[in-house]
């Protein structure tokens, strides 16, 4: 008995040394998964958002080959790039690019007339149109990079209080003034 007691106290560290051993392992070991739920949100834009004046959207009709090729829905101006095919010089909706053509989405018109930001006179069943395809559409497919000036400022160039950015929830109109 005494011969079994004088070896535990050795026995002690050859137990302890593949712990040690072990542990800086451990430590660069990723965090096990967290129980509570992921969060999941837009990253944010690469570049910031920017205002556009109509002459300034206008530059970005899709008319130049490596120039971006820029929409404007409800006030909302949309890098289209990546849907060349559809919106770049000769495509079928190129129509639409370098200005605000929300009344022609609405309608889904080509006419020059309804290629406006105007929505004045659209009917339910349109206005209806416009929100889909805005959220499903445009929302969904391309990014924002930026707001028409119409959209953030009133007629008489003050700030538009109620602008709320479509994808920037926490942003306050009152902090850019």
């Amino acid at each position: 008995m005494a011969g079994a007691a004088a070896r535990g106290p050795r026995l002690l560290p050859l137990l302890l040394l593949p712990l040690l051993l072990l542990l800086p392992l451990l430590l660069l070991l990723p965090p096990a998964a967290s129980t509570q739920p992921e969060l999941r949100f837009r990253p944010p834009a690469e570049a910031p958002v920017r205002l556009f004046t109509e002459p300034e959207l206008a530059r970005y009709d899709g008319q130049q080959e490596g120039q971006p090729i820029y929409l404007a829905v409800k006030g909302v101006v949309f890098d289209v790039t990546s849907g060349k095919e559809f919106y770049g010089k000769g495509a079928p909706y190129n129509a639409l690019v370098g200005k605000d053509s929300t009344r022609g989405v609405a309608k889904m018109s080509l006419d020059p007339a309804d290629l406006t930001h105007d929505t004045t006179g659209l009917t339910e069943e349109e206005l209806k149109s416009l929100d889909d395809i805005f959220n499903n559409v445009y929302k969904a497919k391309y990014p924002i990079v930026g707001y028409t000036s119409r959209r953030i400022l009133n007629e008489d160039g003050s700030p538009n209080l109620d602008f709320k950015p479509e994808d920037q929830p926490h942003f306050s109109i009152k902090d850019e003034f």
